[in-house]
């Protein structure tokens, strides 16, 4: 259980990341939140059979994993590990979408699988880049720059503990299975029967927590407003970062840059 928790869960690693002194960590988050966002609008509002549209797109990741020294494999097994929802959506297109809509060199491709692929790029490429934005500015900062934004207050607050109280929850879930691993014997306690006391159990001790955290809270002077740790400023270099990301992806939208590059590397060639 720890062995997998650390493969799969360690959330807190990303804050840990961001941490980090490189150029993409130093923008601001309001910066880095938008242009986020615009990228993940873009890349959503492609249609369902654009594959090599959404190419170009990867120079984002890949900017980000090598500017802010983000570890590749960390981001992709979080990207792995839930995928499976993706394809859970777009694995009936094939069966439901069988027009052709590609043939060369006597191989045909149906208009299902070419939309499979693009939802599969699109999942890889949205996902990749909210999990890179946590990495590199941390959820506290993303919050933070939200309540700059003009965010609601009780939205904002209400976001942060639903992302810290993962940790207490993976917490108690850990303990909770460790104390039935050590009372179970072979494969005595891991029936139904048990796993549904276990999930009471766990229910009311992160009730119990949430409490005592609650109180820990109210003692400490909180009022219900976030306050920021580290001060952040607008700088010339963050309006130059978001205005080149704006422009990139109105171009990468506006144009099909790989189909462009094939059509003249054909016409050279």
């Amino acid at each position: 259980m720890i062995t997998f928790d650390k493969a799969y869960f360690n959330l807190g690693y990303l804050d840990t990341l961001s941490y980090r002194e490189t150029f993409v960590h130093r923008l601001d988050p309001r910066a880095k939140l938008i242009a986020t966002v615009l990228f993940i609008v873009t890349v959503v509002s492609f249609p369902k059979y654009e594959v090599t549209g959404l190419l170009p797109f990867f120079l984002f990741p890949v900017l980000v994993f090598s500017l802010g020294d983000i570890p590749v494999m960390f981001i992709l097994k979080k990207v792995l590990f839930v995928s499976s929802f993706a394809v859970f959506i777009g694995i009936f297109n094939p069966l439901l979408d069988r027009q052709t809509a590609y043939s060369a060199f006597g191989f045909s491709v149906s208009g299902g699988w070419i939309s499979f692929f693009s939802i599969m790029l699109k999942f890889f490429l949205t996902i990749t880049s909210g999990l890179l934005l946590i990495a590199v500015t941390s959820f506290p900062g993303i919050c933070s720059a939200m309540q700059k934004m003009g965010m609601p207050e009780i939205f904002v607050s209400q976001l942060l503990f639903l992302y810290r109280y993962l940790f207490v929850l993976t917490e108690e879930v850990m303990r909770v299975v460790r104390a039935r691993d050590m009372r179970s014997f072979g494969k005595k306690g891991r029936g139904i029967t048990p796993f549904t006391s276990l999930v009471g159990t766990l229910f009311l001790r992160t009730v119990e927590r949430a409490e005592k955290v609650y109180q820990a809270m109210l003692s400490r002077g909180f009022g219900g407003r976030l306050h920021a740790v580290k001060p952040y400023h607008f700088r010339a270099a963050d309006a130059f970062f978001l205005a080149a990301a704006a422009v990139l992806l109105c171009l990468f939208r506006m144009y099909n840059v790989v189909g462009m590059a094939g059509r003249l590397s054909s016409g050279i060639f």
